[in-house]
């Protein structure tokens, strides 16, 4: 389905007060909107200045007297005045269970998102946490957020900083990026990583200049194992009370569709049965990490159509490449500037055996298993996109709608290779605003110009989204749309121009898009009646405000399946 077929796409005819059928219980609203502002993202349903709802459901569309006499008594009727009303807006990437696990974890992150400006301020922020809640025996301090390209040494914290903190106390803090860790003298020995120590496959341990001695820095691999160990040790109730306070941050940036992008058969436990105590509030759509399933295992990667209590598994998540913030996304050509002491030639590296990626992808797309793929870099999007040719053949290309999660550097060739074959890219274009100027130091001029090349998808009438990769960065729905419009650098410098969108197209990639990526367009993404009672009331409307204003507007309210869940106080 294209670009301008979603704009079209309405599901039942725009009805009117008096249409709803000779039972008297079916003219019944339990509330109503009524106002200027509503944006229905229904081409049927234009111009409609009253929405009425009933359980959990859209029942009625259409102007404010028509309406207005559906309210059965009782009823809730909210006069938007000059706010908005905009479909609920769905995350079409990010990673809520590791949301929920570093609710507790100290905030390393530099402004906007936190207060770290060198290296001084991490370790000031680490001493603070320790001698707030000093952690019991077996114990290790996490921080999370750190980012080399905004501290003032434009450098990764290593084991001398951190051992300025503790040396008898394990301490891992995690890149902005989510791909690399930094960690003290005690995580090392803790883990057993020493001189002798050789890289895991798809990782890097970094050392001191002219040794083998590790410096403390961890890429990919070589980071991911200690922090899903440590960040793994938040279980049980502890776990459950982060889950619902993840759900209430995200319904507080207008979410109520939030995606769990790499989780394992634990969490999925976890989840389940923390929806069974108490469903959340709103729906949550995770995908199980794979990295290399054996022939008698593929039964187990099976993926729920329908919600139950709010929690569904959507499918399967792989990763290929790792970040261009961290520099570690594999790429065909050489970076500009690589990490410190890299080759010229330095193109990164895959976190996978790109063959055993294939040949564990391709029986799933061919199940209809929904794939979501990682793919930063160039090279790995390539990766991405043979994969799914392999596994497609020569036949007719079914409605797999396999998604490239991130597609930061994608090609304007690779962007037609997705329309042909059905992929859906889901761009990471919060990073226009977040790393924009490092992208340019990173790749050059006409690569970081075009990082998340929105406009090339909109105009090649590719299904895309986008997203904020939480907790990588927080899930501010109004800032991500911001910086998708806008792509002004924290510099203030504007990348990319021609890749801009409108606020409309921008919009519709978090709502009407973002079900689609999903399969649940049926249900989600549009103001349509029939469809699932989620809907945002913004501050004002985002279509006249001014661009450069777009991140400031409030979500007054958020309500998911008809109930509210989130309030502006």
């Amino acid at each position: 389905m294209n670009n301008r077929a979603f704009y079209g796409l309405a599901l039942s005819a725009l009805l009117l007060a008096g249409c709803q059928g000779s039972n008297e219980h079916e003219d019944v609203a339990d509330i109503v909107f009524v106002g200027d502002h509503i944006i229905t993202m229904d081409a049927d349903n234009t111009g409609a200045a009253g929405v009425a709802g009933r359980g959990d459901t859209i029942v009625a569309i259409g102007d404010r007297d028509g309406m207005m006499a559906m309210a059965g008594e009782g009823a809730r009727v909210v006069e938007l005045g000059d706010r908005a009303l905009v479909p609920g807006f769905i995350d079409s990437h990010g990673h809520a269970g590791f949301q929920a696990r570093i609710m507790d974890c100290v905030n390393l992150s530099s402004p906007p998102v936190g207060t770290a400006e060198n290296i001084d301020d991490v370790v000031a922020l680490l001493d603070a946490h320790v001698s707030a809640k000093p952690p019991a025996e077996g114990e290790w301090v996490i921080g999370y957020g750190y980012d080399d390209s905004l501290l003032a040494e434009n450098r990764h914290p290593e084991r001398d900083d951190l051992d300025r903190v503790a040396t008898d106390l394990p301490i891992y803090i995690m890149h902005v990026s989510g791909h690399l860790g930094a960690v003290n003298s005690a995580a090392l020995g803790a883990v057993g990583i020493d001189a002798e120590s050789v890289d895991p496959p798809g990782g890097v341990i970094r050392r001191r200049p002219g040794t083998t001695v590790p410096n403390g820095v961890l890429e990919e691999k070589a980071a991911s194992g200690v922090m899903s160990q440590r960040l793994g040790a938040v279980t049980g109730e502890r776990f459950e009370d982060r889950l619902r306070e993840m759900v209430d941050l995200y319904a507080a940036y207008g979410i109520t569709t939030i995606q769990d992008g790499y989780t394992s058969p634990f969490e999925i436990a976890a989840f389940r049965a923390a929806a069974a105590r108490a469903p959340f509030r709103v729906d949550i759509a995770a995908y199980r990490g794979a990295i290399s399933i054996s022939a008698d295992e593929f039964d187990l990667f099976r993926h729920d159509n329908d919600y139950t209590d709010g929690y569904r598994v959507a499918g399967v998540k792989f990763s290929l490449d790792g970040s261009p913030q961290g520099r570690t996304a594999w790429l065909t050509q050489p970076y500009t500037e690589g990490p410190e002491g890299a080759d010229l030639d330095y193109v990164a590296y895959p976190t996978v055996e790109p063959d055993e990626y294939k040949r564990t992808m391709a029986p799933l797309v061919n199940r209809g298993v929904p794939l979501i793929i990682h793919a930063n870099g160039d090279a790995a999007i390539d990766l991405m996109i043979e994969s799914v040719a392999d596994a497609l053949g020569d036949g007719p290309v079914p409605d797999h709608r396999s998604v490239i999660i991130h597609a930061q550097l994608m090609r304007a060739d690779q962007v037609d290779l997705a329309a042909a074959l059905g992929i859906v890219p889901s761009f990471f274009s919060a990073h226009t605003f977040f790393w924009g100027d490092w992208h340019q130091q990173s790749f050059g001029s006409a690569r970081g110009e075009n990082i998340s090349p929105t406009r090339w998808a909109m105009d090649r009438d590719v299904p895309f989204t986008i997203h904020n990769d939480a907790p990588i960065v927080p899930p501010d729905m109004m800032r991500l749309m911001w910086a998708t419009v806008n792509r002004q650098t924290r510099s203030g410098q504007v990348i990319g121009p021609e890749q801009r969108l409108t606020v409309e197209e921008a919009l519709h990639a978090m709502t009407l898009a973002g079900a689609y990526q999903l399969f649940e367009e049926d249900t989600k993404g549009s103001i349509t009646v029939g469809k699932r009672a989620d809907l945002v009331i913004l501050g004002e409307n985002p279509l006249a405000a001014d661009p450069m204003t777009l991140k400031d507007i409030q979500i007054v309210e958020t309500i998911a399946g008809g109930r509210t869940v989130f309030l502006r106080r």
